[in-house]
């Protein structure tokens, strides 16, 4: 079976790159939100898909992500196990580091699976 070109891009991808990260070229403190409805991960027990929207409002300092990164780094979840608080937590720290923002927030929307509905929020402000 031939591998797609959108799956080898995501295979491929590396967050880590500095491509993937623009200079900001303001100095004014704003606010960019991001929405991405279409997150998915498989749980690390069942392997049964988990899905979810990932919200993301940050103040850039000094950098500001490429959003066609932000979409394959996010689209590179779909194949690993990994539970709710451990992605949400591994996209915030992420994006942290790389971005060193003046603040950033990370929700995590997950959406009921089991008569269960998870929402995890990390905010920079509240660390």
């Amino acid at each position: 079976m031939e591998i797609k070109y959108g799956e080898k891009e995501i295979l491929e991808f590396d967050i880590n790159k500095d491509e993937n990260f623009w200079p900001n070229e303001h100095d004014k403190n704003y606010i960019i939100d991001i929405e991405l409805p279409e997150f998915m991960a498989k749980c690390p027990r069942s392997g049964y898909p988990d899905f979810a929207t990932i919200k993301i409002q940050y103040t850039p300092n000094k950098k500001v992500i490429e959003l066609k990164a932000l979409k394959i780094y996010i689209n590179s979840f779909m194949n690993r196990y990994i539970s709710h608080e451990n992605s949400a937590n591994e996209i915030f720290d992420t994006l942290n580091s790389k971005l060193e923002p003046k603040w950033l927030k990370v929700i995590a929307d997950f959406k009921p699976r089991g008569n269960v509905h998870t929402v995890i929020e990390i905010d920079s402000s509240k660390l």
